[in-house]
């Protein structure tokens, strides 16, 4: 490798456009920073850039978008775009974040911690 590619604090250097093909939005409808990615077990993941293989790694467990960002040391735009590209192969599964209607309510959440406090 070149002095020119590699940056001695942060390794190689690779820009993201290379990554994602000069796309700046993946496909589809777009990722929540706080929706749970999965990696969709038993689908085959040959022919996929290295970049998408660490995503898929990354999503073994339930892991958050931003999770993922952080894990791969990928900006959060490429990690969205790496998804769509994951996602429109069958390979990882989503759920969108709760929304506020499907949180429990106050009043009940108090009731609950009560009640564990009397514990």
């Amino acid at each position: 490798m070149t002095d020119r590619w590699l940056d001695q604090d942060a390794g190689p250097i690779v820009r993201p456009y290379t990554m994602t093909r000069g796309r700046t939005r993946p496909t589809g409808a777009d990722f929540d920073l706080i929706a749970i990615v999965t990696a969709v077990p038993g689908e085959i993941s040959d022919g996929l850039a290295p970049e998408h293989v660490r995503v898929l790694g990354t999503c073994q467990a339930p892991v958050s978008v931003a999770e993922i960002a952080s894990d791969t040391r990928l900006a959060v735009a490429v990690v969205r775009v790496l998804l769509g590209d994951l996602r429109d192969r069958g390979l990882v599964s989503l759920r969108p974040p709760a929304t506020v209607a499907r949180l429990p309510q106050e009043h009940l959440l108090r009731e609950v911690l009560q009640g564990l406090q009397a514990l």
